[in-house]
């Protein structure tokens, strides 16, 4: 793989970096960026590439088991892409309940426990029944599948600061009992750890309102390649890259 830009922040692969820590992170997340650049280059509809972006999904999951990744967060759908053409959201819908009416059985056998995070009461009735019912089936498994679907950053403090407005205007708490670890309690996924890695496909280096409380001292990495084709060679760059990082979270050099 050619080397990266000093401007992104990666640290070029090679093999002493590979054998210089190979620690995975705990919980990876990723901005799933491309797909409909990747069909119009083809002469495809948009859809057409959101179908390969989920086979996509489907390898970096594999690729995360392997690795020892537990948790692994994706962003499918944000509260700005209801904007999108309709037929585009209608199909998004669709792709999001065939995945998981299709891949649910394979999701329990491997043990994976399937999560959505976001404003689920804005999605199809029907869609988040399909949705509830997976969680409830895979609840109590370890490694973690997470959706953020109807998700954004600003969305998601603005809700958790709803919660505790109602629970302050009842007397539950105090003006004085608000810090970091309240607000963080009232996220979406409050029990879940903070992303260690983000990657974002597509040569776009921008967050894009992306898990913006619990990003605060996550590494990142950039990548060229379009989501549909983000390949194993990617994936294990970015893992190495990220082993390379020196994680002080604001601690001394």
């Amino acid at each position: 793989m050619a080397k990266e830009d000093d401007i992104r922040g990666n640290v070029p692969v090679n093999a002493e970096n590979l054998a210089v820590r190979p620690v995975a992170p705990v919980h990876l997340a990723v901005i799933m960026d491309g797909n409909g650049r990747w069909a119009i280059a083809r002469g495809r509809k948009r859809l057409a590439g959101h179908r390969a972006g989920v086979d996509a999904l489907e390898r970096v999951l594999e690729w995360c088991k392997d690795a020892g990744v537990k948790v692994l967060t994706v962003y499918a759908f944000s509260t700005e892409n209801w904007k999108r053409p309709k037929d585009e959201v209608s199909g998004l819908m669709k792709l999001f309940s065939t995945f998981i009416r299709m891949k649910s059985r394979k999701l329990v056998h491997e043990r994976i426990r399937f999560r959505v995070i976001g404003r689920i009461d804005d999605l199809p009735p029907e869609l988040a029944a399909d949705i509830a019912k997976l969680e409830k089936e895979t609840a109590s498994f370890e490694r973690q599948l997470v959706l953020a679907v109807s998700y954004g950053g600003r969305a998601e403090i603005a809700d958790a600061a709803r919660r505790i407005a109602a629970d302050a205007a009842a007397g539950k708490i105090r003006p004085d009992d608000v810090d970091e670890a309240l607000v963080g309690s009232r996220l979406y996924a409050p029990d879940l750890p903070d992303p260690d890695l983000i990657i974002r496909t597509s040569g776009e280096q921008r967050i894009s309102n992306f898990l913006l409380w619990e990003c605060a001292y996550s590494e990142f990495y950039f990548t060229d390649a379009l989501w549909p084709d983000f390949s194993r060679e990617d994936f294990d760059a970015a893992l190495a890259s990220y082993a390379t990082r020196d994680r002080r979270r604001g601690g001394h050099a």
